[in-house]
């Protein structure tokens, strides 16, 4: 490890900023306030007070290094961050992290000590957390987000198929901004309140969900357990919102489901790709063809995405040799992701999709029609063709940043267009939940009778 970081878990060559009123250009020391009026100053501490210690913590905060479920890569090595000097790398015009820019966030939060006038209700580390969400949103990215300590855990809790909550996959709403319910859990809270997939969260006890990161919609929405959460529900073809107060419980997501329908045809449902849906859908195949299947309906709708190892392992059970994905990065280092093809699915198949398909829903889906191994049936994909990667930081927080982009084994990039199905067919909500039929799934069930012959 760098010297330099021996004693700081972040660096150490900063000097002491010193007195900002004295050195920073950016602030002026003229205690005018509006229209040229006099305000009363407050006393310095000594040292700088506050400003100089909590500073001097977000300045160096700053430079903590990144590189990056969608679908996201989990880096499992914690980054040590690097000195200031250096953090310009390829590919970077300059360093945010700056004198000028150290001497600004000085003044800022000196003049925020002497004029603001609720200064018991300053809390330090929400300041400090969010100078770094900031850095991270600034770069326009809706997939680049810098996680706290607890939405790292919480995360990782998640990725393990098992939190708190209510039941329901979300995903941010591309049309409106809005969070929305991509699928809902059986025998879930979410489901016993009447919740649907397509279903605006408007607000959340209260908040509007409009601009907010994913992951602070999620932290919202979950919670202790036996507590509830009170949604404002937009839902088309409701005249108007719809107030729905959900109990939050511990939620085990089966995230494979699976039974065997008529005419001997297997169905297999894989509602997100986490740690447990590879042994989940192992076990899900070998029951379908235990039971004699003579074709698969595999039905990827509402899937939001999730690990890349676990979706390309789940291919490995169904393509033949050759590529699955591969991912090229801005220097154009590219990373392919094959199949031995020893496990070739010889099952007619059709596979169900729709607009919440995302990510590495669609690479799977991807896959299989590059191959024509199965007709892909439902409506067009999210178009979510895009790399992040989540990186742990030695504080225990985290940043996920989009690193590259995926391209399917024929060379396409499906970002902001998706995949258009084989068979075009919208959804029936009215059938569906009037009368509980599944109008998308009887055409795919027919379109594989048809190929199967």
């Amino acid at each position: 490890m760098d010297s330099r970081n021996n004693n700081n878990r972040y660096y150490n060559d900063y000097p002491y900023p010193g007195d900002v009123r004295q050195t920073n250009p950016y602030y002026s020391g003229v205690p005018g306030g509006y229209n040229g009026s006099s305000a009363p100053q407050q006393p310095s501490q000594p040292g700088g007070g506050r400003g100089g210690n909590f500073l001097l913590g977000m300045v160096l905060g700053v430079a903590l290094t990144a590189l990056v479920c969608g679908f996201t890569f989990v880096g499992m090595k914690v980054y040590e961050a690097v000195d200031s000097k250096n953090v310009a790398k390829k590919g970077t015009a300059s360093s945010v992290v700056s004198e000028d820019t150290e001497k600004k966030l000085e003044a800022i939060e000196e003049v925020i000590e002497e004029y603001y006038y609720q200064d018991a209700d300053i809390d330090v580390d929400a300041m400090t957390e969010g100078m770094y969400a900031g850095m991270v949103s600034a770069l326009g990215d809706p997939y680049s987000v810098y996680y706290t300590e607890e939405e790292w855990s919480d995360m990782m809790q998640e990725t393990a198929g098992i939190y708190y909550g209510i039941g329901a996959y979300l995903m941010i709403d591309p049309n409106t901004g809005f969070g929305k319910i991509s699928g809902v859990i059986e025998n879930t809270p979410a489901e016993e309140a009447g919740l649907r997939a397509d279903d605006l969260l408007y607000l959340v006890d209260g908040e509007s969900t409009m601009g907010m990161e994913l992951s602070e919609i999620v932290s919202r929405v979950k919670g202790e357990e036996g507590t509830k959460v009170h949604l404002t529900i937009y839902r088309e073809g409701e005249s108007d919102y719809l107030e729905i107060d959900v109990e939050r419980r511990q939620i085990e997501a089966p995230t494979v489901k699976y039974e065997m329908l008529e005419n001997d045809i297997g169905y297999i449902q894989i509602s997100e790709f986490d740690d447990v849906t590879t042994d989940q859908f192992t076990e899900a195949l070998a029951v379908i063809k235990g039971s004699g299947a003579k074709g698969l309906v595999l039905d990827l709708r509402g899937n939001p995405g999730g690990s890349l190892n676990v979706v390309v392992d789940i291919a490995r059970q169904i393509l033949p040799k050759g590529l699955i994905v591969y991912t090229e990065d801005k220097y154009g280092e590219r990373d392919e992701y094959t199949c031995d093809g020893r496990h070739e699915l010889d099952l007619p198949m059709t596979v169900l999709v729709n607009g919440n398909s995302a990510s590495a829903s669609e690479i799977l889906a991807g896959a299989i029609k590059d191959y024509k191994k199965g007709t892909l049936v439902g409506t067009t994909t999210f178009g979510k063709g895009i790399v992040q990667r989540v990186l742990p930081l030695t504080d225990g927080t985290a940043l996920k940043l989009t690193i590259s982009a995926y391209y399917t084994p024929n060379g396409n990039n499906i970002h902001g267009v998706g995949i258009e199905p084989d068979v075009i067919c919208e959804f029936d909500s009215d059938a569906y939940y009037d009368e509980d039929v599944d109008n998308q799934l009887e055409k795919a069930v027919e379109v594989l009778l048809d190929d199967r012959g």
